[in-house]
């Protein structure tokens, strides 16, 4: 396997359309856990799962673009081996708010960034490399953007291509050394990995336990996007008063993955009234399985 940035860099992905409608919505919002452990008839709960005054949980905005991304391995200059991707890490913007829940895009992507990790010669294999595709989502009957993500991976095994090429940013967003001004904790389910992949994401890792083994775990986890979704919920109840619309963008680092059933907890630190340092752990192990995360909001 080998990645030859000279070719890769800068390569546009075939675009991609991609529709959705209310009820892709309300699924999503269901496998990140709305309405789990809370008052089904609330208004919190109902503004994401009810057809009548439906508001797109605007992590969402992830979602649409997986179809894309899988043309990757077809860039000249990227041969990897999919077993030894890990996402790494992720930003969503939202350049047009509200996001719509029935909508028809057009994604376009491009590989924006190729970081060499280096060789380690004693195991005689690479110490890993970083690969970044940006995604721009536009609605595709007026052309008008609408979000953009971010992807990065990180892919275990590869290193050594690039010596001298540029380094990768770093991560930043780091928490001020004092206490949170909010946590928030939400309790997975037992089987929220089965019901989150149904909006796309059908990585045998997050339901086979076999699969699970093979990368190396005891069994199947929990989506790292599902965890994102949860911070990305926390800031929307601890900073925007629960509306979703306020919701502009968000960026983190994947640390760890949570396992069904255990209760992920976001603390958040207010920097400014529109921008939120982020951080979560799970609590059963108290272990961060999200950091160096900042979700900014419309003012």
């Amino acid at each position: 396997m080998a990645i030859d940035p000279g070719k890769a860099l800068g390569a546009q992905l075939p675009p991609a359309e991609a529709s959705w409608t209310q009820d892709q919505i309300i699924l999503y919002a269901l496998g990140a856990g709305i309405g789990y452990d809370q008052d089904p008839t609330s208004k919190e709960v109902l503004q994401y799962t009810y057809e009548n005054g439906l508001k797109a949980l605007p992590t969402y905005g992830v979602i649409p673009v997986f179809g894309t991304l899988m043309s990757l391995m077809t860039v000249p200059g990227i041969q990897i081996n999919p077993m030894m991707i890990l996402h790494g890490e992720q930003y969503l913007e939202i350049l047009k708010a509200p996001m719509p829940v029935n909508a028809t895009v057009i994604n376009e992507a491009k590989l924006t960034g190729i970081y060499d990790k280096g060789f380690d010669e004693e195991k005689k294999r690479g110490k890993g490399a970083t690969i970044e595709v940006e995604v721009l989502t536009k609605d595709k009957a007026s052309g008008e953007p609408l979000f953009k993500n971010v992807f990065t991976t990180f892919i275990r095994g590869e290193g050594g291509f690039a010596p001298n090429g540029p380094k990768a940013p770093e991560a930043g967003n780091n928490p001020p050394d004092r206490a949170p001004d909010k946590v928030l904790e939400y309790k997975t389910m037992g089987h929220q990995a089965l019901l989150y992949r149904l909006s796309g994401d059908k990585n045998p890792l997050h339901a086979d336990p076999m699969f699970a083994k093979m990368g190396g775990f005891e069994k199947p986890i929990l989506h790292g996007l599902c965890t994102f979704a949860n911070v990305g919920r926390a800031v929307i109840d601890g900073f925007a008063g629960g509306d979703p619309t306020r919701f502009r963008s968000i960026k983190v680092r994947f640390s760890s993955p949570v396992m069904p059933g255990e209760t992920i907890v976001v603390s958040m630190w207010k920097e400014s009234d529109t921008d939120i340092i982020v951080k979560a752990g799970v609590k059963e192990r108290g272990i961060d399985v999200i950091s160096n995360a900042k979700v900014t909001l419309f003012a």
